[in-house]
């Protein structure tokens, strides 16, 4: 489960205490049993108001926010629910972090708008296929009975707009063209990969860091697209990075890491592969933060951009997602892909 359960004896001592919650405060169960469970709290009196409440039956159930001490780390808010439980002398605690929560929330966006997303790409690139070779096939049979050389230029920028517009619709159908190929994939190999590709295309300026965790399995997956999708997320780190190439300092890091028992798509995993791109450019502009992963949508001048709404797509065909925290000099990437 991903809420935090504490079950507590009348007097607030911990009865039992579920692995997210020992996660989430970094103690043991051992440790956290027989604890009086409002001392993990940064203001005691709010837990211990609320189990007076319960026991004289104030109400069934108490609602508030408030904030869960950690070891070593910072306080994380939660929202609790303090319940009298169906065992006499046992009160239930469920916690929910709040960052989590709105995690999820807008893990739930990206998902839904994704589908919206596919479905709207589809249909508009059917509609747009066909009168596009009715204009293309217009513009040859012109041409062909056209003396002048002038007006015979007219013809050819028709048909090159019509291959261009062409190009960008097979782009956008690319991801539901493809069949799924899965097979063993090591994570590493598509880095390397990946990395060599981006070095070929930027050999000055550019250094492409490694970071990796070899301990991290071989999983179930489609090596190509997952290339693919890294490719495309690095090249426009890359593309992010032209001011530095050009200064001869910029810096991708491609980090590894397993992450154990984390929750995404409103489902907990054990182990996930945590794959950082990670960049020292400008950050994201604030105007399109929340719509990177959106078709179309771009902060470069003369960007498609389809190349991170077609890795979203190839990621979430592994169960996966990409999200993007960005700063002025620090941009990461994290694709999550639940591991075996």
């Amino acid at each position: 489960m991903s809420t935090l359960i504490a079950v507590l004896r009348t007097d607030g001592s911990v009865q039992f205490a579920n692995a997210a919650l020992e996660n989430t405060l970094g103690l043991s169960r051992r440790t956290l049993e027989g604890a009086d469970f409002s001392a993990f709290f940064t203001d005691p009196a709010l837990l211990q108001t609320a189990l007076s409440g319960a026991k004289v039956q104030d109400f069934a159930a108490l609602r508030f926010e408030a904030s869960l001490r950690r070891l070593t780390q910072d306080p994380v808010p939660v929202h609790v629910n303090v319940a009298a439980s169906e065992r006499l002398g046992e009160m239930l605690v469920e916690l929910w972090p709040l960052e989590q929560q709105a995690r999820q929330d807008r893990e739930e966006r990206l998902r839904e708008q994704a589908l919206a997303n596919k479905e709207l790409i589809r249909n508009l690139a059917h509609e747009i296929k066909n009168p596009l070779g009715g204009i293309r096939g217009a513009a040859q049979l012109l041409e062909m009975d056209l003396e002048s050389r002038e007006l015979k230029e007219y013809t050819q920028v028709i048909i090159h707009e019509a291959d261009r517009l062409q190009s960008l619709v097979d782009r956008l159908l690319a991801p539901h063209r493809h069949p799924h190929l899965v097979g063993d994939v090591n994570i590493h190999e598509v880095c390397e990969r990946v990395r060599s590709l981006v070095l070929v295309e930027y050999p000055q300026g550019l250094k492409v860091a490694r970071d990796y965790d070899t301990s991290i399995p071989e999983f179930r997956g489609d090596r190509a697209q997952l290339i693919q999708a890294l490719l495309n997320v690095v090249q426009n780190a890359a593309q992010a990075l032209t001011e530095r190439i050009a200064q001869g300092d910029a810096v991708i890091t491609l980090r590894t890491r397993v992450a154990r028992q984390v929750t995404f798509g409103r489902q907990r995993y054990r182990l996930a592969l945590e794959l950082h791109v990670i960049d020292n450019g400008p950050g994201v502009p604030d105007a399109i933060k929340e719509r990177i992963f959106y078709p179309l949508v771009s902060g470069r001048d003369g960007g498609s951009g389809l190349g991170l709404t077609l890795a979203q797509t190839f990621v979430q065909r592994h169960h996966g997602l990409i999200e993007c925290d960005s700063v002025a000099g620090r941009t990461d990437f994290r694709i999550l892909i639940p591991l075996p």
